[in-house]
């Protein structure tokens, strides 16, 4: 797969999978963190496609302007709200929540924000081990725990928590500890969720290879001189190399796989995990 191939590709109307749902509608809120770019962007261009109003949120003001620009563009049915602000800050975290509360009712969150640094354990600095701990595990718990009051005053009491995972929740890499460490802590988030939910209130996580996000282009130079290879075999020993579906995913594809957890479609997950890794974690040669 050429360098250019892992662009990061722009949403159309046609790239959204259209869900017939009645909590669907405009007076539901989905909350969607890293709103402002790949698949945060992605999920939230979703769910305002679905029909609801989506909660976007990003430490990324200007590209949190264009989710909602793009939405604009495509006619989406569902508002798309900009929220601002820093997941690894409580008071921001609290007024997000309120703030999209103050949209509807809410009744989903998409916890989607993350972060990447290329190190060995040995060199890996704690400062950024924290930030990134914050940023995709302590926030997306703090964030379902101001949620779930609001989702059991919602019409039906119902609600739906939904964790990008990866697969290194599953099996982990080498130079990735604090994003190894997170992903494999959200799965358990996901099912301690679940474990609480009563079966009303429902969560469930996404586990995916290499999706062509900013994220992952910005980590092929860094990922090349850590391994002594080039970005070509990053690419496709790295990425790509021990998947049986030989390209990446897109942005939408992993925001749509968001909407059919919260869908009535996905009553029966509650505690699981969608893997779609083109075969990368379950096959070898």
């Amino acid at each position: 797969m050429p360098q250019q191939q892992v662009t990061p590709p722009s949403v159309s109307r046609d790239d959204i999978h259209t869900i017939p749902d009645d909590s669907f509608a405009g007076r539901n809120v989905c909350l969607v963190t890293g709103a402002g770019s790949g698949i945060g962007r992605a999920t939230a261009l979703a769910a305002a496609g679905n029909g609801l109003t989506v909660a976007a949120t990003d430490v990324d003001e200007a590209g949190l302007e264009g989710t909602v620009d793009r939405a604009e563009e495509l006619g989406l049915e569902g508002d798309v709200e900009p929220i601002a602000g820093d997941l690894t800050v409580d008071d921001d975290l609290e007024r997000i929540v309120d703030r999209a509360a103050e949209l509807g009712d809410l009744k989903y969150l998409a916890n989607v924000a993350g972060m990447q640094h290329i190190d060995a354990i040995e060199d890996f600095p704690m400062d950024t081990y924290d930030r990134m701990h914050g940023v995709m595990l302590r926030a997306p718990l703090y964030l379902s725990k101001l949620c779930l009051p609001h989702f059991r005053e919602t019409e039906d009491g119902e609600g739906c928590v939904g964790n990008m995972a990866s697969v290194h929740g599953h099996y982990v890499t080498s130079d990735k500890v604090g994003y190894n460490v997170s992903k494999f802590g959200l799965r358990g988030l996901t099912q301690s969720i679940a474990a609480e939910g009563e079966g009303a209130i429902r969560s469930f996580s996404v586990s995916t290879g290499y999706v062509k996000t900013p994220l992952v282009t910005a980590q092929l130079e860094e990922t090349a001189e850590q391994r002594g290879i080039s970005v070509q075999e990053v690419i496709e020993d790295v990425m790509l190399g021990q998947a049986r579906t030989t390209e990446m995913m897109e942005p939408i594809d992993v925001g749509n796989l968001f909407l059919i957890g919260f869908s009535d479609l996905g009553r029966h997950l509650n505690g699981g995990d969608l893997l779609f890794d083109g075969g990368m974690t379950l096959t070898y040669e």
